[in-house]
């Protein structure tokens, strides 16, 4: 009975307890409103740089795989001239080459030829190849050796210190080689393989990134040399010279030049000609003989926080025109001193380097849309290029190789320049490179030639028309505009 009870008493009060509960419910429901919340993503808020390819690592072997067959050895041989000694001996400053004395070579002595080696990129598969300029410097002998080990001799087609660029050729076709890539498109970042031949390791493929682009590291010599280099982290070491930097795609974006050491060997850095200027020096050399550099005819400089507050500049970009030359592309498009040249041919210029760089891919009479901007206000104009001499027409090999034999560069006096010089013919020796000059005079650069053999010039070609061809000795005249008098410089061509 008591059992009963209790479990009646059980049933009861949870009845009353639901009632009691409902009713409560209801009583708040008259005074109080409801909010829903959505539920929300959340996360902390540590950032992960995540590449779109992440799930998928970055894969070069096939990159290397078509690559490695398109880059050759090359091997340049110096024969050694006659009469010449290269053992030391310290006697022969004293007494004479014919003097020996202490440390005298044996007897059948016979100076050794200087051997260089570095690498090539087979361009085309008739047997052009592309190397560094300074790989074959010089040589009497050109030696490619291709991936299956067979060798051949090689004909120097062209040169072009100014960019460090050569083109040989071999009798060979069906070869494998490397297509161009647009080096103007590549991107800080992107992945690249440098294939070469280090320390005579052939088929070396490294890894790395573009560090940078428009790089100048002040290795050419010359007022004309071209230093716009893509930076890479790809490891490359003596050998390497002349060989391809490849994106992951196999595509030729670079010849493979320099690198930055304290050693000799790599030390974290390196720098490739970009191939678009590759490609430019390469077709001038097929079609000419020669490079056809077009010039703007301007002093330029990179803007800095100095710079822009001296000449009140709204904006860091672009690059900024110092002085325009006389006569020149640039006068006659209206360029002015303290100009900002903004992009040329729709691209972006921001150093001197970029700007250089840009404008080596063109000829003379080429005609350029550059847009620029003067005191704050946007402007346009269109440039014609122009030749060393302020001419459109395009060079002739035999002008360039007399040039290239002085081993000078010359710049063509304005009549008001002549007048205030008290000259009635003159050209500007702006560059002193190696050749006749350097090695058997002791000019300098800034020296007004006035006369050759008493003949006036006013231009590179007045010095081309009297010097090709000629035999024997020459006496140039001239004056230096710092200093009094009449200097005169002989030597034999």
């Amino acid at each position: 009975m008591k059992k009963n009870v209790l479990i009646v008493i059980a049933v009861l009060t949870v009845v009353i307890s639901v009632a009691a509960s409902l009713v409560v419910t209801r009583i708040f429901q008259r005074n109080t409103t409801t909010v829903i919340r959505e539920t929300q993503p959340t996360m902390f808020t540590n950032y992960y740089p995540v590449s779109p390819d992440l799930s998928q690592p970055v894969d070069f072997t096939y990159a290397a795989r078509i690559t490695t067959r398109g880059v050759v050895h090359v091997t340049s041989k110096v024969l050694p001239k006659k009469n010449d000694n290269s053992f030391y001996n310290p006697f022969r400053d004293f007494f004479g080459d014919n003097f020996w004395g202490w440390g005298a070579p044996p007897k059948n002595y016979e100076p050794q030829p200087d051997i260089s080696s570095g690498s090539g990129v087979i361009i085309s598969p008739d047997g052009y190849i592309v190397t560094n300029n300074h790989v074959i410097k010089n040589a009497d002998e050109i030696e490619v050796i291709l991936y299956d080990n067979e060798k051949y001799t090689a004909t120097l087609i062209g040169n072009d210190p100014s960019t460090d660029l050569a083109l040989l050729k071999i009798e060979k076709t069906d070869l494998p080689y490397i297509v161009f890539g647009n080096s103007d498109s590549l991107e800080v970042g992107a992945w690249v393989l440098a294939v070469g031949n280090p320390f005579n390791l052939s088929s070396t493929v490294t890894a790395g990134i573009v560090s940078a682009k428009g790089r100048n590291i002040n290795i050419l010599d010359g007022q004309s040399a071209i230093e716009s280099f893509i930076q890479t982290d790809a490891a490359v070491n003596p050998g390497n010279s002349g060989g391809a930097l490849v994106d992951i795609k196999g595509r030729l974006i670079g010849i493979n030049t320099a690198i930055a050491s304290p050693t000799g060997a790599y030390a974290g850095y390196s720098f490739a000609v970009p191939s678009n200027l590759v490609k430019k020096v390469v077709r001038d050399i097929k079609e000419y003989g020669i490079v056809q550099r077009g010039f703007l005819g301007v002093t330029i400089r990179n803007i800095d926080s100095d710079l822009a507050k001296e000449n009140n500049l709204k904006e860091m970009s672009g690059v900024f025109v110092e002085e325009v030359m006389e006569g020149s592309a640039a006068d006659e498009a209206g360029i002015k001193p303290k100009d900002v040249i903004k992009s040329i041919n729709g691209i972006a210029v921001n150093s001197s380097p970029q700007l250089q760089e840009v404008v080596a891919q063109y000829r003379p009479g080429d005609k350029l849309h550059v847009a620029y901007v003067r005191d704050g206000s946007a402007k346009e104009t269109t440039i014609t290029l122009k030749n060393k001499n302020k001419s459109t027409e395009l060079l002739t090999k035999s002008k360039i190789e007399v040039i290239n034999q002085l081993g000078i560069e010359l710049t063509p006096l304005s009549q008001k320049e002549k007048e205030k010089l008290g000259i009635n013919s003159g050209v500007k020796v702006s560059g002193i490179n190696e050749g006749k000059i350097k090695r058997h005079t002791d000019m300098r650069e800034g020296f007004i030639i006035t006369k050759i053999d008493k003949q006036p010039v006013n231009s590179a070609d007045d010095v081309v028309r009297i010097l090709e061809g000629r035999k024997g000795g020459v006496m140039i005249e001239g004056i230096y505009p710092d200093y009094a008098g009449t200097y005169y410089y002989a030597f034999g061509m």
